[in-house]
């Protein structure tokens, strides 16, 4: 008898590592998604450190240390987004289709999808956290401890959300519009850019409600040796609904509806 281990964990695992080899073969990609977090740091953060005040930023800490978590969490949606433009890219080329053909469970297909795109994101994360000193942040053991579970966290959320979004798409000019309508402004409303407490009462609301709000909070409350009990809860649950609804969404598709 097979062991239903086994059943999903080797092609969860063979998929996971043919994410990991197809993304480091594309140096353009690669350079892509880590470079432009760093610029949009270095450009915004110079550029409004003297002219941002915030009751939420403490005295003898600059805007570039409040925008770090910010454009880590940009880092993080970058990489594990544009991951899951793999989907589109397999359905095309008939990959996905021998996939969802092969005695393969849904379950280890969606898992190694959502697990390597997570795991680019973590990689980009641990690159850009080594810049943290540049931003007057001092990390210690159980601090980089705890980024390297929460981006996780978070990239495995983000992969995830990713994936629903590729999934029922056979184009890729299709997702880069519904990156930029949709995922932009879900960045740009995280408190990433600016906190919660200086925007309107409207916005601020939209900002409560919005998910990667609470994933900027959790980066930013790891970086400062905090606890966020609150938003590591709401992180974990938007990574669990957003792996079910991926879930959901392979197994009511077959080989034949892809075509």
């Amino acid at each position: 008898m097979n062991n239903p281990t086994q059943s999903w964990f080797l092609p969860a695992a063979t998929l996971w590592w043919r994410e990991m080899v197809r993304f480091f073969r594309q140096r353009d990609r690669v350079m892509g998604a880590f470079l432009t977090p760093v610029v949009f740091w270095l450009l915004l953060g110079l550029g409004l450190g003297k002219s941002f005040k915030s009751a939420t930023i403490q005295d003898g800490h600059g805007y570039l240390e409040y925008f770090y978590a910010g454009s880590m969490a940009m880092i993080l949606l970058f990489t594990a987004i544009f991951s899951t433009v793999s989907v589109i890219e397999d359905r095309r080329e008939g990959f996905l289709q021998g996939v969802l053909v092969a005695p393969v469970g849904r379950f280890g297909l969606v898992l190694g999808k959502v697990a390597g795109g997570a795991t680019l994101a973590l990689v980009q994360g641990w690159v850009f956290l080594a810049l943290a000193p540049f931003a007057v942040i001092h990390l210690s053991v159980a601090a980089v401890i705890a980024m390297t579970a929460s981006m996780f966290l978070l990239s495995f959320a983000l992969t995830g959300l990713g994936f629903v979004i590729a999934w029922p798409m056979n184009s890729t000019a299709g997702f880069h519009a519904i990156l930029t309508l949709f995922l932009m402004p879900m960045w740009l409303l995280s408190g990433a850019v600016f906190p919660i407490e200086g925007a309107a009462r409207w916005l601020g609301w939209v900002m409560r409600v919005n998910p990667l709000t609470y994933g900027v909070t959790l980066l930013r409350a790891c970086l400062g040796g905090e606890p966020a009990p609150v938003a590591w809860l709401v992180t974990a649950g938007f990574a669990v609904v957003m792996f079910i609804l991926s879930l959901w969404l392979s197994r009511r598709t077959t080989a034949g509806d892809l075509l």
